[in-house]
C-alpha cells in the first residue's frame, strides 16, 4: 500500500513511516489515497510494543495511545499501518479498504471479531466481540501471509454492551 496524504500542507509523516519525533498534534485525522486501495482516513496515535503493518489497536483517546486489540474490549479501533511500537507516533486506518491482522482460515466477505489474540481478527463468531464497521474484503493470505484485506467504517466494538 503506497497511500499518499491528501492534504495542501507539507510535511506530513508518510502513512506507512513510524516516528520516534511527534510530527503532528495526537489524534490528527487524515484523508489519504492509494492507486489499489482508493481513499482512506487515518488517525494520527502513540504505538504500543509488538505493533505489526495491519494490527488492530483500539485508541485511548485520552493521550491518544493504543493497545493491541483482544477479546472483550470495548471502543474505537483502527489498524496500524506501520509497525509502529512503544514510543513511536504513526498512522492508524479507520475508514476504506485496508488491510488487517487475521487469525488462519479467515474467509473472504466475513464478518470480523476480536480474539485471545491480541492485535489479530477472526471470522469466528464470539459473543460480545463483533466488530462494527469492519467486514473481511479478501481471505487470509491476500495482500500477504497473515493478513486480510478489509473494509472499515470507523470500526468499534462493545463487548455487547449496547448490540
Amino acid at each position: 500500500m503506497t497511500f499518499a496524504i491528501d492534504a495542501g500542507r507539507v510535511g506530513w509523516q508518510p502513512i506507512g513511516v513510524s516516528d520516534t519525533t511527534q510530527r503532528h498534534a495526537l489524534g490528527t485525522k487524515v484523508r489519504a489515497i492509494d492507486p489499489t486501495y482508493g481513499a482512506g482516513e487515518f488517525v494520527y496515535a502513540k504505538g504500543v510494543a509488538a505493533t505489526t503493518t495491519g494490527s488492530v489497536v483500539l485508541f485511548d483517546q485520552d493521550g491518544w495511545t493504543t493497545t493491541l486489540a483482544a477479546a472483550n474490549d470495548k471502543g474505537s479501533l483502527g489498524t496500524a499501518m506501520s509497525a509502529n511500537g512503544a514510543g513511536q507516533y504513526g498512522w492508524y486506518q479507520v475508514f476504506g479498504k485496508g488491510v488487517a491482522k487475521v487469525l488462519a482460515g479467515f474467509v473472504d466477505n466475513a464478518d470480523c471479531y476480536l480474539t485471545a489474540t491480541a492485535g489479530s481478527v477472526d471470522d469466528a463468531d464470539v459473543a460480545g466481540d463483533f466488530i462494527v464497521g469492519m467486514k473481511g474484503a479478501s481471505a487470509t493470505g491476500t495482500p500477504s501471509a497473515g493478513l486480510a484485506e478489509v473494509e472499515l467504517f470507523y470500526p468499534r466494538v462493545t463487548d455487547g454492551a449496547d448490540d
